[in-house]
């Protein structure tokens, strides 16, 4: 049986010699190639055609979220493992909607990582046990507010560009509004949808369909 194909990304030499030696450690899997930022993983992935990414977030230039996006832009079907040291929820719903299959914990132990691998070769996800409960706990309290969309089209597309990280100048000028407008209608999506932040945000806009995988 071929060995699944695995490149890894990550800014820290140290970080990488040793996730290389737990994967090249298993029978059926090994490391093909390297990369220490995003511009590189993308340039790799296009060369070396892995099976699979294993990916941190915090590279410099283009950044795992970034590439992580790019990436499914290039290549839909290549499955990627976030591995990072962030247990936060706006880095991970930002994952979930740039297209990742798996988010991992460097602080997890090796068999966390082989487990988000086998899930993913078998077809499925793989969310560290902690993020995973903060999903299924956030889906259950928003099942009640989620039956019906109090949103205007035009605060849906506020909550669109918020939720892809666009500033509210940025937002202004893509809708032809004014900054005050856009600061209005963020207030006013707060208070609908009696959220208190911008990772609260991001999180319904995830649920509601508003923020697709590639973008």
């Amino acid at each position: 049986m071929p060995k699944l194909r695995v490149l890894l990304a990550d800014d820290h030499a140290i970080v990488r010699e040793g996730v290389r030696m737990i994967l090249n450690a298993q029978p059926d899997l090994v490391v093909v190639g390297e990369a220490s930022n995003g511009d590189d993983v993308l340039s790799l992935a296009q060369t070396l055609k892995p099976d699979l990414v294993v990916m941190d977030i915090g590279m410099p230039g283009k950044n795992g979220l970034e590439a992580t996006r790019a990436l499914k832009q290039l290549q839909p079907h290549l499955p990627i493992v976030i591995l990072t040291m962030h247990e936060d929820e706006d880095y991970f719903f930002r994952v979930l909607a740039a297209g990742a299959a798996g988010y991992v914990l460097k602080g997890a132990g090796s068999d966390e990582l082989l487990s988000a691998i086998r899930a993913i070769q078998q077809g499925g996800v793989y969310l560290y046990p902690t993020m995973a409960k903060k999903l299924v706990g956030d889906y259950l309290k928003a099942q009640g507010a989620a039956a019906r969309d109090p949103l205007t089209p035009r605060e849906r597309e506020v909550l669109k560009l918020i939720a892809a990280g666009k500033t509210n100048r940025e937002i202004a000028e893509a809708l032809v509004l004014s900054l005050n407008t856009v600061q209005t209608h963020r207030l006013h999506l707060m208070e609908k949808l009696n959220l208190h932040n911008r990772t609260e945000l991001i999180k319904y806009a995830i649920r509601r369909g508003l923020i697709e995988a590639d973008e």
